[in-house]
């Protein structure tokens, strides 16, 4: 269904009626007072938000500098913390370092045990020696040899005073205790007999080799006193033989050095030099252990120290 169209009757009165509305509200609009805009207000609102604008740039700033003081007042506790703790583990250090030395000094203070010979049944003088070595420590914690040129035998100990083997050797052929002065810049031929001697003494092991390029153990290098390998100088000399014999006297027959069958050298005497070092104590002849080396009976020293801490309690 179609909805009418109004009359234009009606529509003539609807638009009487408007105009009779809008000359009633002249009066009105005519009456009330004019609208004034204040540009001052607006500007001075103006100046302040841009006024506004420094002050709080500047309040962030402050607000970032404190930030950033705090920031640094944090890093630098945790640097003193940090520098705090490596001083203490530097002082913990040296600390366990200083004990460790007190520990290792009082180590070396302390007497060393008797020499152990196993079951070997050596000379007097040699368990005398190797006794008071290995007690005193007299050897610094390297292994030590001990020569008895009496009996023509060679002792090698380890560096805790035990025994590892021992073997018969030759010397030189003449009896004696010295060392000829600058025997060891004469060639072989100008070399007396009663030159040729096996010096007594402590000498430091120096490896290292002959004029021959063969490796030897110097007993003393100024002398040209040496141990090395047993080897055939002269057909006449019998050197292996004399070796084999069980005779002491034809032991005797070397320059002044100390021949060492090759089984033993390679095995025994230069392994235990080259790993620990050694001192080599060469016994006397024409005197006793204790007038050159300054020795004494470590068993007595024991005896006394065990009866003075009886006393003691």
């Amino acid at each position: 269904m179609h909805n009418r169209r109004p009359s234009r009757l009606a529509l003539a009165l609807k638009q009487a009626l408007l105009a009779a509305a809008a000359m009633l509200a002249l009066p009105a609009l005519a009456a009330s007072p004019a609208v004034v805009v204040d540009t001052a207000a607006i500007v001075q609102v103006a100046d302040k938000k841009d006024d506004a604008k420094p002050k709080a740039a500047a309040k962030s700033a402050k607000a970032d500098k404190k930030k950033d003081k705090a920031a640094a007042k944090k890093s630098a506790k945790k640097s003193d913390r940090k520098a705090a703790a490596k001083k203490s583990a530097g002082k913990k250090k040296a600390d366990d370092k200083k004990t460790a030395k007190k520990k290792k000094d009082a180590e070396d203070n302390k007497p060393g045990p008797l020499a152990d010979f196993g079951k070997v049944d050596a000379p007097e003088d040699v368990v005398h020696v190797a006794n008071w070595v290995s007690h005193t420590r007299n050897h610094q914690k390297r292994a030590f040899v001990i020569l008895d040129k009496k009996q023509a035998q060679l002792y090698v100990f380890d560096p805790r005073g035990k025994l590892r083997s021992r073997t018969p050797v030759l010397l030189g052929k003449a009896v004696g205790d010295h060392t000829v002065p600058g025997i060891g810049n004469k060639p072989l031929s100008q070399i007396k007999d009663e030159e040729k001697t096996t010096p007594a003494g402590r000498f430091l092991a120096e490896v290292g080799k002959n004029n021959h390029g063969e490796d030897v153990i110097w007993i003393d290098y100024e002398s040209a006193v040496s141990m090395h390998r047993l080897r055939k100088v002269k057909a006449e000399e019998r050197r292996f033989e004399r070796m084999a014999s069980k005779e002491i006297d034809d032991n005797r027959i070397s320059n002044g050095c100390v021949n060492v069958p090759h089984n033993f050298y390679n095995k025994v005497l230069r392994p235990t030099v080259y790993k620990y070092g050694a001192w080599i104590y060469v016994l006397p002849e024409t005197k006793t252990p204790q007038q050159l080396f300054g020795s004494f009976d470590v068993k007595d020293a024991k005896v006394q120290v065990a009866a003075a801490g009886k006393q003691g309690k």
